[in-house]
């Protein structure tokens, strides 16, 4: 299942989605290293945290998948927003400083390629920072919210799926410690339910986050790509004239 930008604005304009934002916003904060002037792009749904993390940026943009769909960024400027496939962002190599991924990997059609896409864009020491469902957390057992969809992550396939595509984490993360109920009494505690968390069981915080610097010195393997072209068949008579000539040499015997 993949939640699609209407379900993922609508989530955010909650109650528990403000909490939700806030909780990531905290986890992003601890591992952001800030760099004036830098290129960002957000990649997934990422306008809630662009809007905290872009505001030092040289310039921001907000990629969203084409399966998700998209909606007009920022507002009240020009808009910012592009649709885009993951596995070939419209970005020439080396251009952007820092991408942030969230809503994004766990969805991806290949996550791998899309990492590979992601170094290729990435100018030298660039920064990725991921956010991704975590496996072992309850967020990703229950469908009601966003994190429940698509293919959630241990720390440990994070970083191979990081290692393979040439970054080296370099800090984590996590966010997320308070149960995802959507009761009164049980958000009036989240505060302290998520302060709690962090400290006794981070390990199934709902939301795992790495930041990961991108390798210069390890070649990568080249890959031929599937074509994103939409082929559309025609109707051709060939197949009827191959069937009878079949059914002649059937009727000779030769």
């Amino acid at each position: 299942m993949i939640s699609d930008i209407v379900a993922l604005r609508a989530f955010y304009s909650t109650l528990i989605g403000r909490f939700a934002e806030r909780s990531i916003a905290m986890a992003l904060s601890s591992i952001w290293s800030k760099g004036s002037k830098e290129r960002l792009v957000g990649l997934g749904y990422t306008l809630p945290w662009l809007d905290r993390f872009g505001a030092d940026a040289e310039r921001s943009f907000a990629f969203m998948p084409a399966v998700q769909g998209a909606v007009a960024w920022p507002a009240g400027a020009a808009c910012s927003t592009v649709l885009v496939f993951e596995e070939e962002l419209p970005l020439p190599d080396s251009s952007i400083d820092r991408v942030l991924m969230v809503h994004s990997l766990e969805h991806a059609e290949n996550p791998q390629q899309t990492l590979l896409e992601i170094w290729r864009v990435l100018a030298p020491g660039g920064r990725l920072v991921i956010a991704v469902p975590n496996r072992r957390g309850m967020w990703a057992r229950f469908e009601h919210t966003p994190f429940g969809t698509g293919r959630p992550f241990s720390r440990a396939q994070l970083a191979e799926a990081l290692r393979e595509a040439n970054f080296t984490a370099t800090a984590w993360g996590d966010a997320l410690h308070f149960p995802p109920s959507e009761r009164r009494f049980m958000l009036r505690l989240h505060q302290l339910l998520e302060q709690a968390g962090r400290r006794f069981w981070p390990i199934f915080a709902g939301v795992l986050v790495v930041e990961a610097e991108k390798r210069l010195y390890q070649g990568l393997p080249v890959a031929a790509r599937a074509s994103r072209r939409v082929f559309v068949p025609a109707l051709s008579p060939q197949g009827a004239t191959r069937v009878g000539a079949v059914r002649r040499i059937d009727e000779t015997g030769q």
